[in-house]
Protein backbone atom coordinates (compact mmCIF):
# COMPACT_ATOMS: atom_id res chain seq x y z
CA UNK A 1 0.00 0.00 0.00
CA UNK A 2 2.92 2.30 0.92
CA UNK A 3 4.26 1.81 -3.11
CA UNK A 4 0.64 2.55 -4.18
CA UNK A 5 0.32 5.93 -2.13
CA UNK A 6 4.28 7.21 -3.54
CA UNK A 7 2.80 5.98 -7.34
CA UNK A 8 -0.32 8.37 -6.50
CA UNK A 9 2.16 11.12 -5.08
CA UNK A 10 3.96 10.79 -8.44
CA UNK A 11 0.82 10.87 -11.29
CA UNK A 12 -0.13 14.23 -8.03
CA UNK A 13 2.97 16.03 -9.97
CA UNK A 14 2.49 14.37 -13.43
CA UNK A 15 -1.09 16.21 -13.68
CA UNK A 16 0.32 18.99 -12.41
CA UNK A 17 2.94 18.93 -14.66
CA UNK A 18 0.67 18.25 -17.60
CA UNK A 19 -1.34 21.30 -16.37
CA UNK A 20 -4.49 18.95 -15.08
CA UNK A 21 -5.38 17.81 -18.92
CA UNK A 22 -5.83 14.29 -17.22
CA UNK A 23 -8.15 15.66 -14.72
CA UNK A 24 -11.06 14.64 -17.37
CA UNK A 25 -9.65 10.95 -17.85
CA UNK A 26 -9.05 10.02 -13.78
CA UNK A 27 -10.95 12.94 -12.17
CA UNK A 28 -14.46 12.04 -10.78
CA UNK A 29 -17.69 11.79 -12.86
CA UNK A 30 -19.96 13.08 -10.62
CA UNK A 31 -22.65 11.49 -11.56
CA UNK A 32 -23.48 8.13 -10.22
CA UNK A 33 -25.04 8.15 -6.61
CA UNK A 34 -23.54 5.90 -4.04
CA UNK A 35 -24.20 2.26 -5.33
CA UNK A 36 -22.52 -1.14 -4.61
CA UNK A 37 -20.45 -2.41 -7.18
CA UNK A 38 -20.60 -6.16 -7.50
CA UNK A 39 -17.91 -8.16 -8.98
CA UNK A 40 -19.35 -11.76 -9.48
CA UNK A 41 -18.27 -15.24 -8.24
CA UNK A 42 -16.89 -16.53 -11.79
CA UNK A 43 -14.99 -13.24 -12.17
CA UNK A 44 -12.14 -14.21 -14.90
CA UNK A 45 -13.79 -12.61 -17.62
CA UNK A 46 -15.41 -9.99 -15.98
CA UNK A 47 -13.95 -6.77 -17.52
CA UNK A 48 -13.86 -3.89 -13.95
CA UNK A 49 -13.04 -0.95 -16.32
CA UNK A 50 -15.97 -1.58 -18.26
CA UNK A 51 -18.13 -2.28 -16.04
CA UNK A 52 -17.41 0.58 -13.74
CA UNK A 53 -17.08 2.98 -17.16
CA UNK A 54 -21.10 1.84 -17.37
CA UNK A 55 -22.12 2.71 -14.01
CA UNK A 56 -20.66 6.29 -14.77
CA UNK A 57 -17.92 5.87 -11.81
CA UNK A 58 -14.90 6.19 -14.51
CA UNK A 59 -14.51 8.95 -17.05
CA UNK A 60 -12.47 6.89 -18.87
CA UNK A 61 -11.95 2.84 -19.66
CA UNK A 62 -8.33 2.91 -21.05
CA UNK A 63 -7.12 5.32 -18.84
CA UNK A 64 -8.29 3.50 -15.62
CA UNK A 65 -6.65 0.47 -16.59
CA UNK A 66 -3.39 1.80 -17.31
CA UNK A 67 -3.61 3.79 -13.68
CA UNK A 68 -4.77 0.30 -12.38
CA UNK A 69 -1.85 -1.61 -14.07
CA UNK A 70 0.60 1.06 -12.65
CA UNK A 71 -0.72 0.87 -8.99
CA UNK A 72 -1.65 -3.18 -8.52
CA UNK A 73 0.09 -4.56 -11.38
CA UNK A 74 -0.32 -8.11 -10.68
CA UNK A 75 -3.06 -7.92 -8.25
CA UNK A 76 -7.11 -8.61 -8.96
CA UNK A 77 -10.25 -7.22 -8.02
CA UNK A 78 -11.81 -10.44 -5.59
CA UNK A 79 -15.17 -11.07 -6.35
CA UNK A 80 -17.87 -9.27 -3.78
CA UNK A 81 -19.03 -5.71 -3.60
CA UNK A 82 -17.61 -2.93 -2.73
CA UNK A 83 -19.21 0.41 -2.11
CA UNK A 84 -18.55 3.09 -4.75
CA UNK A 85 -19.78 6.59 -6.10
CA UNK A 86 -19.24 8.94 -9.31
CA UNK A 87 -17.46 11.53 -6.87
CA UNK A 88 -14.17 9.33 -6.15
CA UNK A 89 -10.88 9.27 -8.03
CA UNK A 90 -9.76 6.90 -10.05
CA UNK A 91 -6.95 6.16 -7.86
CA UNK A 92 -9.45 6.24 -4.80
CA UNK A 93 -11.70 3.52 -6.73
CA UNK A 94 -8.13 1.47 -7.20
CA UNK A 95 -7.76 1.46 -4.34
CA UNK A 96 -10.92 0.46 -2.77
CA UNK A 97 -11.32 -2.15 -5.21
CA UNK A 98 -7.99 -3.60 -3.80
CA UNK A 99 -9.10 -3.82 -0.40
CA UNK A 100 -11.81 -6.82 0.77
CA UNK A 101 -14.95 -6.08 -0.44
CA UNK A 102 -17.44 -4.76 1.85
CA UNK A 103 -19.90 -6.99 0.56
CA UNK A 104 -19.03 -10.98 0.71
CA UNK A 105 -20.15 -13.83 -1.93
CA UNK A 106 -21.85 -16.73 0.71
CA UNK A 107 -23.35 -19.80 -0.75
CA UNK A 108 -25.37 -21.48 1.85
CA UNK A 109 -26.33 -25.62 0.27
CA UNK A 110 -29.52 -27.33 0.77
CA UNK A 111 -30.33 -29.44 4.51
CA UNK A 112 -27.89 -27.63 6.33
CA UNK A 113 -28.46 -26.48 10.17
CA UNK A 114 -29.38 -23.27 11.16
CA UNK A 115 -26.02 -23.42 13.51
CA UNK A 116 -24.54 -24.63 10.41
CA UNK A 117 -25.34 -21.93 8.74
CA UNK A 118 -23.86 -19.78 11.62
CA UNK A 119 -20.50 -21.41 11.39
CA UNK A 120 -20.23 -20.91 7.44
CA UNK A 121 -21.51 -17.04 7.95
CA UNK A 122 -18.88 -16.66 10.92
CA UNK A 123 -15.80 -17.93 8.54
CA UNK A 124 -17.38 -15.76 5.57
CA UNK A 125 -17.88 -12.38 7.81
CA UNK A 126 -15.11 -12.84 10.00
CA UNK A 127 -17.83 -12.51 12.74
CA UNK A 128 -16.61 -12.32 16.30
CA UNK A 129 -17.37 -14.67 18.96
CA UNK A 130 -20.69 -12.38 20.51
CA UNK A 131 -21.31 -12.09 16.53
CA UNK A 132 -21.86 -15.78 16.35
CA UNK A 133 -24.15 -15.95 19.46
CA UNK A 134 -25.84 -13.68 18.58
CA UNK A 135 -26.86 -15.31 15.26
CA UNK A 136 -27.51 -18.27 17.31
CA UNK A 137 -30.15 -16.32 19.56
CA UNK A 138 -32.32 -14.87 17.03
CA UNK A 139 -35.14 -16.30 15.25
CA UNK A 140 -35.07 -19.71 17.62
CA UNK A 141 -37.87 -20.73 16.06
CA UNK A 142 -37.02 -20.49 12.33
CA UNK A 143 -35.63 -23.68 11.70
CA UNK A 144 -36.51 -24.49 8.29
CA UNK A 145 -36.98 -20.59 7.17
CA UNK A 146 -33.09 -19.92 6.04
CA UNK A 147 -33.30 -20.55 2.28
CA UNK A 148 -30.44 -22.24 1.06
CA UNK A 149 -29.19 -20.13 -1.51
CA UNK A 150 -26.13 -18.07 -2.76
CA UNK A 151 -26.21 -14.26 -1.03
CA UNK A 152 -24.40 -10.92 -1.60
CA UNK A 153 -24.09 -9.99 2.01
CA UNK A 154 -22.48 -7.24 3.86
CA UNK A 155 -19.91 -7.54 6.09
CA UNK A 156 -20.76 -5.00 9.12
CA UNK A 157 -24.33 -6.07 8.70
CA UNK A 158 -26.02 -7.41 12.24
CA UNK A 159 -26.72 -10.97 12.71
CA UNK A 160 -30.68 -10.66 12.66
CA UNK A 161 -30.52 -8.72 10.21
CA UNK A 162 -28.87 -10.89 7.94
CA UNK A 163 -31.24 -13.81 9.15
CA UNK A 164 -34.24 -11.62 8.14
CA UNK A 165 -32.33 -12.05 4.13
CA UNK A 166 -33.06 -15.54 4.33
CA UNK A 167 -36.45 -15.40 5.61
CA UNK A 168 -37.70 -13.01 3.03
CA UNK A 169 -35.60 -15.32 0.34
CA UNK A 170 -37.51 -18.06 1.83
CA UNK A 171 -41.08 -16.36 1.92
CA UNK A 172 -40.54 -15.31 -1.97
CA UNK A 173 -39.15 -18.86 -2.83
CA UNK A 174 -41.99 -20.51 -1.21
CA UNK A 175 -44.77 -18.39 -2.17
CA UNK A 176 -45.75 -20.21 -5.29
CA UNK A 177 -46.75 -23.43 -3.74
CA UNK A 178 -48.87 -21.81 -1.37
CA UNK A 179 -52.05 -23.18 -3.28
CA UNK A 180 -50.52 -26.35 -3.78
CA UNK A 181 -50.54 -26.79 -0.05
CA UNK A 182 -53.61 -25.05 0.79
CA UNK A 183 -55.75 -27.60 -1.79
CA UNK A 184 -53.99 -30.40 0.37
CA UNK A 185 -55.00 -28.48 3.50
CA UNK A 186 -51.61 -28.01 4.82
CA UNK A 187 -50.46 -25.32 6.61
CA UNK A 188 -47.09 -23.49 5.28
CA UNK A 189 -45.34 -24.95 8.79
CA UNK A 190 -45.97 -28.22 7.92
CA UNK A 191 -45.14 -28.36 4.61
CA UNK A 192 -41.66 -26.55 5.68
CA UNK A 193 -41.18 -29.44 7.71
CA UNK A 194 -41.88 -32.25 5.55
CA UNK A 195 -39.71 -30.72 2.97
CA UNK A 196 -36.97 -30.46 5.23
CA UNK A 197 -37.24 -34.28 6.26
CA UNK A 198 -37.31 -35.10 2.30
CA UNK A 199 -34.04 -33.12 2.18
CA UNK A 200 -31.81 -34.93 4.74
CA UNK A 201 -33.80 -38.09 3.54
CA UNK A 202 -32.98 -38.12 0.04
CA UNK A 203 -30.01 -39.28 -1.81
CA UNK A 204 -30.81 -36.18 -4.53
CA UNK A 205 -33.95 -34.60 -6.56
CA UNK A 206 -34.71 -37.52 -8.34
CA UNK A 207 -36.26 -39.08 -5.15
CA UNK A 208 -37.57 -36.81 -3.35
CA UNK A 209 -41.32 -36.88 -4.55
CA UNK A 210 -40.67 -40.98 -3.78
CA UNK A 211 -40.11 -39.62 -0.43
CA UNK A 212 -42.61 -37.29 -0.25
CA UNK A 213 -45.50 -39.70 -1.09
CA UNK A 214 -44.08 -42.36 1.26
CA UNK A 215 -44.34 -39.91 4.27
CA UNK A 216 -47.91 -38.17 3.13
CA UNK A 217 -48.94 -42.25 3.36
CA UNK A 218 -47.40 -42.74 6.75
CA UNK A 219 -49.37 -39.58 8.09
CA UNK A 220 -52.45 -40.68 6.03
CA UNK A 221 -52.47 -44.06 7.86
CA UNK A 222 -51.26 -42.80 11.97
CA UNK A 223 -47.79 -44.73 11.14
CA UNK A 224 -44.46 -43.13 13.04
CA UNK A 225 -42.59 -41.88 10.16
CA UNK A 226 -39.10 -43.34 11.23
CA UNK A 227 -36.97 -40.84 9.89
CA UNK A 228 -33.31 -41.72 10.93
CA UNK A 229 -32.77 -37.98 10.16
CA UNK A 230 -34.55 -37.25 12.98
CA UNK A 231 -32.93 -38.81 16.06
CA UNK A 232 -29.72 -37.30 14.01
CA UNK A 233 -31.42 -33.91 14.36
CA UNK A 234 -31.93 -34.71 18.48
CA UNK A 235 -28.51 -35.81 18.70
CA UNK A 236 -26.44 -33.04 16.44
CA UNK A 237 -24.34 -30.57 18.35
CA UNK A 238 -21.11 -28.82 16.75
CA UNK A 239 -18.33 -31.17 19.02
CA UNK A 240 -19.55 -34.49 17.15
CA UNK A 241 -21.00 -33.64 14.41
CA UNK A 242 -24.55 -32.21 13.28
CA UNK A 243 -25.68 -35.07 11.66
CA UNK A 244 -24.47 -38.10 13.61
CA UNK A 245 -24.88 -41.78 13.28
CA UNK A 246 -27.79 -43.14 13.96
CA UNK A 247 -27.08 -46.68 16.03
CA UNK A 248 -30.39 -49.07 17.27
CA UNK A 249 -30.44 -47.27 21.38
CA UNK A 250 -30.96 -43.74 19.45
CA UNK A 251 -34.27 -44.34 18.53
CA UNK A 252 -35.59 -45.09 22.44
CA UNK A 253 -34.32 -41.27 23.02
CA UNK A 254 -37.17 -39.47 24.34
CA UNK A 255 -38.20 -36.53 22.40
CA UNK A 256 -40.69 -34.38 20.34
CA UNK A 257 -38.43 -34.83 17.77
CA UNK A 258 -38.79 -38.58 17.93
CA UNK A 259 -40.68 -40.17 15.03
CA UNK A 260 -39.97 -43.63 15.95
CA UNK A 261 -41.98 -43.38 19.14
CA UNK A 262 -44.26 -40.41 18.11
CA UNK A 263 -46.52 -40.08 15.22
CA UNK A 264 -47.27 -37.18 13.16
CA UNK A 265 -44.49 -34.80 12.49
CA UNK A 266 -41.58 -33.10 14.45
CA UNK A 267 -42.77 -29.92 16.46
CA UNK A 268 -40.40 -28.12 14.03
CA UNK A 269 -38.55 -28.50 10.16
CA UNK A 270 -35.08 -30.27 11.41
CA UNK A 271 -33.17 -28.59 8.41
CA UNK A 272 -33.39 -26.10 5.91
CA UNK A 273 -34.40 -27.41 2.91
CA UNK A 274 -34.07 -26.17 -0.88
CA UNK A 275 -36.32 -25.70 -3.68
CA UNK A 276 -36.86 -29.34 -4.98
CA UNK A 277 -37.26 -30.28 -1.43
CA UNK A 278 -40.19 -27.79 -1.13
CA UNK A 279 -40.97 -28.88 -4.58
CA UNK A 280 -42.00 -32.44 -3.79
CA UNK A 281 -43.33 -31.59 -0.53
CA UNK A 282 -45.96 -29.86 -2.49
CA UNK A 283 -46.09 -32.54 -5.20
CA UNK A 284 -45.69 -36.42 -3.42
CA UNK A 285 -45.53 -39.03 -6.18
CA UNK A 286 -48.41 -40.83 -6.06
CA UNK A 287 -47.39 -44.79 -4.83
CA UNK A 288 -48.75 -47.12 -2.15
CA UNK A 289 -45.12 -47.58 -0.99
CA UNK A 290 -44.99 -47.43 2.74
CA UNK A 291 -40.85 -48.13 3.28
CA UNK A 292 -37.94 -47.29 1.66
CA UNK A 293 -33.85 -47.67 1.56
CA UNK A 294 -31.30 -46.62 0.05
CA UNK A 295 -28.52 -49.16 -1.49
CA UNK A 296 -24.46 -48.38 -1.56
CA UNK A 297 -24.78 -46.54 -4.47
CA UNK A 298 -27.52 -44.29 -3.47
CA UNK A 299 -30.10 -46.17 -5.38
CA UNK A 300 -33.45 -45.77 -3.70
CA UNK A 301 -35.86 -48.83 -3.40
CA UNK A 302 -39.32 -48.82 -1.94
CA UNK A 303 -41.66 -50.92 -0.44
CA UNK A 304 -45.57 -51.58 0.05
CA UNK A 305 -45.18 -53.78 2.67
CA UNK A 306 -42.74 -54.62 5.63
CA UNK A 307 -42.20 -58.20 4.15
CA UNK A 308 -40.97 -56.26 1.08
CA UNK A 309 -38.68 -53.76 3.37
CA UNK A 310 -37.10 -57.00 5.10
CA UNK A 311 -36.40 -58.31 1.71
CA UNK A 312 -34.45 -55.01 0.29
CA UNK A 313 -32.86 -54.98 3.44
CA UNK A 314 -31.09 -58.36 2.85
CA UNK A 315 -31.11 -57.82 -0.83
CA UNK A 316 -29.17 -54.36 -0.68
CA UNK A 317 -27.82 -53.87 2.29
CA UNK A 318 -26.81 -56.83 3.78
Amino acid sequence: MKTVFMCIGGIFALLAISGGAAWQYLGPTASAPATVFVVPQQSAEFDVPDALFRAHIIQHKRAFDWLYGLLVAGKTTAPGGYRLHGGMFAWDVIRTLTIPPSYVWVSVRPGLRKEQIGRLLSEKLAWSPAQRSSWDAVFTGEEGSYFPDTYLLPRDEPAPAIAKRFINRFNEKIAPYASSFASRHMSTGAATTIASLIQREAAGPTDMPIISGIIQNRLDKGMPLQIDATIQYIKGNERSGWWPIVKGQDTSIVSPYNTYLNTGLPPTPIANPGLSAIAAAANPAKTACLYYLHDDTRQIHCAVTYAEHLSNIQKYLE
